[in-house]
């Protein structure tokens, strides 16, 4: 299979890079860069740099050895991936003296060049970098500049090695894109049939050979990550697949009755497992965040665990962990990024646990797995579900967990999913839900006086969950929604609505 690889330096940006390859039908996968030498370089079409948070002149900077990729493999550092080479083979970087962050307008563009080729002049791109590239090296071309950054593009004469300061993959980039394209399809070429359709028949074909004859257990949450790895295993596998759905108290109001009545329409064999009392013992007194999703992620292991032993012989546990899970859970080069929270269906089992992983969509963003998912003719309505976070509910409670808590969250929201819908406004939210907060505040209901709970009310707009920005509901549907959840949900006297974008706010509160 043709691919790309991306060498991770920790930049924020690195993972919008492979989303870009990828939609143009390309397949890329991400590599810390102190990993380059495990590689089989030969296997990669190309190789991008990317950004990263250090500096090339931080004593502690990463310093690849790029002697099996340089001049021999088609090559473009991005930002620091650009400075980086401009440092080791022969030129200068020196500190900005003024620091280029934002927007900026390429002043000279070299449209005879395949990188450069077919961008305007005045070309709009986004600019990060507190460093600038003083002299370029012997034999290099500058093939863009800003006003400020004369080395904003540069090409080694005589090989396929490139780099540019400014980031192609973000949006502000506006012809990001057409460059993005030069290079991965001109330079490296790459024929762009990586698709939906491809990622099934070959996914399918990897899982047989995987597998084999083994019999595998899957935890479905009812979303679209678990569902979709669960119809590609089945169409691998068959009756070899056991799923298994777990009631952990924690789920949206009358969820376990309807996931269910689902599943049945797909052809899955299913199991629900009503755990409600496990989960709430475990979380029993837990307030810190990271502690209630350990707490539920190790329950969740017991569970599977022992369900598992009720069926002969299963030797694999599936998980329909995503990439943004893996990324947000695990610093992918041992540092240069961070961890900002865990996720319960990411990492290693016990070693109690005698079962292998299987993550099917592991190296999938959201919005890819929908289309997967379109390919193998799930139905719209379950494809355009709202993502709903692997503890529940749980993390939408700020706070310890008891029961009373979470049956006046399932009651807001319920209300305020429903509202969405009726509204005809569901479709163009990505994730919605209600926080239920340690706080309570004096109220009016008719002539008394009421100290009651507070709920924050919580819709982004995103593609895949890396980054979000808050929803602008209508104020008549925010009003309607707030007094329907005020006077129908016993303990609520107060709602507010979240304008928190992510970053810096995460689309979760916890």
């Amino acid at each position: 299979m043709e691919k790309l690889l991306i060498l991770d330096f920790g930049s924020q940006y690195t993972q919008l890079i492979a989303r870009r390859v990828r939609e143009l039908n390309v397949y890329c996968e991400i590599h810390p860069y102190d990993k380059l030498s495990n590689l089989d370089v030969d296997s990669f079409m190309g190789v991008i740099l990317s950004g990263s948070p250090f500096s090339v002149r931080d004593e502690n900077s990463p310093k690849p050895d790029l002697a099996s990729i340089k001049g021999k493999k088609p090559l473009l550092g991005v930002c620091f991936g650009a400075q980086y080479m401009a440092d080791v083979y022969g030129g200068s970087v020196l500190p900005s003296k003024i620091r280029e962050y934002g927007r900026a307008n390429l002043s000279y563009v070299n449209k005879e060049n395949i990188l450069t080729k077919g961008m305007s002049d005045n070309s709009q791109v986004w600019m990060s970098h507190g460093d600038t590239i003083k002299d370029a090296p012997a034999g290099v071309e500058i093939i863009a500049s800003t006003t400020d950054v004369e080395v904003a593009g540069f090409h080694f004469k005589g090989e396929e090695t490139y780099g540019i300061q400014f980031h192609p993959e973000v949006y502000h980039s506006k012809e990001g894109s057409i460059l993005l394209k030069n290079f991965v399809v001109g330079i490296c070429g790459f024929s762009q049939d990586w698709t939906p359709d491809s990622f099934v028949e070959s996914t399918v074909d990897e899982l047989k050979s995987k597998i084999g004859n083994d019999k595998v257990v899957l935890g479905l949450s009812g979303g679209v990550d678990s569902t979709v790895a669960a119809i590609l295993l089945h169409k691998a596998i068959g009756e070899n697949l056991y799923c298994i759905f777990v009631d952990n108290g924690l789920l949206r109001k009358d969820e376990f009755t309807s996931v269910l009545e689902q599943y049945e329409h797909l052809g899955l064999n299913v199991k629900g497992v009503n755990a409600k009392d496990k989960f709430y013992t475990a979380l029993a007194g837990i307030s810190e965040p990271e502690a209630k999703r350990k707490a539920i992620g190790k329950t969740f292991i017991d569970v599977f665990d022992e369900e598992a032993h009720l069926i002969s012989d299963v030797k694999w546990l599936a998980q329909g962990t995503i990439y943004p899970d893996v990324i947000e859970s695990i610093s992918v080069n041992g540092g240069a990024s961070q961890t900002i929270k865990s996720h319960h269906n990411v990492g290693g089992l016990p070693d109690y646990m005698k079962l292998q992983i299987v993550e099917p969509l592991k190296l999938l963003f959201k919005d890819e797995v929908r289309r997967v998912g379109r390919a193998m003719g799930l139905k719209e309505s379950l494809l355009g579900r709202h993502p709903f976070p692997g503890p529940g509910l749980a993390i939408r409670i700020l706070g310890d967990i008891t029961l009373e808590k979470v049956q006046i969250l399932q009651e807001v929201d319920h209300i305020f999913i429903k509202g969405l819908k009726e509204a005809n406004l569901y479709d163009d939210v990505w994730q919605a839900g209600a926080m239920l907060l340690p706080v309570q505040s004096v109220g009016v209901m008719g002539d008394e006086r009421t100290y009651e709970k507070a709920v924050a009310l919580r819709a982004v707009e995103s593609t895949d969950g890396m980054t979000a920005d808050w929803c602008h509901l209508p104020y008549e549907f925010l009003a309607k929604t707030s007094n329907e959840i005020i006077n129908r949900v016993k303990g609520v006297n107060r709602v507010v609505y979240d304008i928190s974008s992510k970053p810096p706010a995460t689309i979760e509160w916890e």
